[in-house]
């Protein structure tokens, strides 16, 4: 009975370590021309069990031979068309997938994971798993836009980007477009990703990739279209010639009284609001009537319209403020001096004419005294 128990004991041990060791992997699988190809061959590892060996082999249809070997000394390549080519991955437990990289068409073949594992007891266990590889060349597929962190949807000023993905037989080339409304399509790139380091609302639009390689006679794939969005306050528009920004007193609020204004009304208000007043012309350079007080006349340098400049005198327009052209300041002060000049002239002729008929008054009209 207590061998019995024993025997048991000793087959559900093997059982188990034939599971745990198992090496799992497909039969069959394809890999793209020009591609990479990972090969799979894993298991679950056990603690009363260490790796000893690992081996790739490969049948091709008139050779043989060992790709790959890992041992105590380290990793080998001993094929020299793999050299260069080939990596298994280290520091993971359990996985000893084959990675072949740029595959070639002599690549096809049989391969075979071959892994020894050395026991507690010394004892070594050995376990293998065969996969045949096709290599196909594959035309480039219908290619999709992927759109950066910030979606399709980005604000001006931000960084953004459009990557072209598609599959198949590597080299493949990429071209990027931008849809034009009724003409033809603007080329932009000729790589995978299109780039806006910073967005601004004229790159909004509509946008497209295409994508081929050497395979399927030239035939071009292309992605369908994506609409990128941009926000962000309006672009701003420069000042119309002949006029500035507004750098003033606050405007009127609402309900205030407006200034008067002649002429056209369109003209001498955009004057009015940024400030720009210019000199009077020749024939406007005579003083305001009485009618006329608080109020002065100025005009364009473009349109020659008048603008009625207000001042404090009546309580309209900008309280505090007297706004009038530095030329009529000129016109008045000249005028003003000028009638100054005049009257203290006129004052001094007049002293001077009073003193003389007094100084010559006629010999006869004169009285004298005689003392008796």
């Amino acid at each position: 009975m207590e061998m019995l128990v024993r025997a048991a004991v000793l087959v559900s041990l093997l059982l188990f370590c034939n599971a745990l060791l198992d090496l799992m992997g497909p039969s069959e699988m394809e890999g793209i021309w020009k591609g990479s190809a990972v090969l799979p061959c894993t298991y679950v590892p056990g603690e009363d069990f260490v790796q000893h060996t690992l081996t790739w082999s490969v049948v091709h249809d008139q050779s043989s031979g060992t790709v790959f070997r890992r041992d105590a000394s380290g990793d080998h390549v001993l094929l020299s068309e793999y050299r260069d080519r080939v990596e298994v991955p280290k520091n993971l437990p359990g996985n000893v997938s084959l990675h072949i990289l740029k595959l070639e068409i002599s690549d096809r073949g049989t391969y075979t994971c071959h892994v020894t594992w050395t026991a507690s007891n010394n004892s070594l266990i050995a376990k293998e798993i065969s996969t045949k590889v096709e290599v196909v060349k594959v035309p480039a597929t219908k290619p999709t836009i992927r759109a950066g962190a910030l979606g399709l949807t980005v604000p001006a000023g931000a960084r953004t980007s459009l990557t072209c993905v598609a599959h198949g037989s590597p080299p493949i080339s990429y071209r990027w477009f931008r849809a034009v409304p009724g003409g033809t399509a603007l080329l932009l790139s000729s790589q995978a990703e299109l780039t806006w380091d910073s967005l601004r609302p004229s790159d909004a639009g509509t946008y497209y990739c295409e994508a081929e390689n050497r395979v399927g006679a030239g035939v071009v794939q292309r992605s369908d279209a994506v609409e990128l969005v941009v926000r962000g306050s309006p672009v701003t528009q420069p000042p119309t010639p002949g006029t500035s920004r507004h750098t003033g007193p606050p405007l009127p609020s609402e309900g205030s009284e407006a200034p008067h204004v002649l002429g056209d009304l369109s003209t001498a208000t955009l004057s009015a609001r940024n400030d720009v007043v210019s000199e009077r012309s020749p024939a406007a350079t005579d003083s305001p009537s009485q009618s006329d007080v608080g109020t002065s006349e100025t005009y364009s340098p473009t349109t020659d319209l008048p603008v009625t400049v207000v001042n404090s005198e009546k309580g309209v327009g900008y309280t505090g403020k007297n706004y009038t052209t530095q030329s009529l300041q000129k016109t008045h002060l000249s005028l003003y001096m000028v009638i100054l000049i005049a009257v203290l002239c006129g004052a001094v002729t007049f002293l001077i004419i009073f003193t003389i008929v007094c100084l010559r008054k006629p010999k006869e009209a004169q009285v004298y005294e005689v003392e008796q």
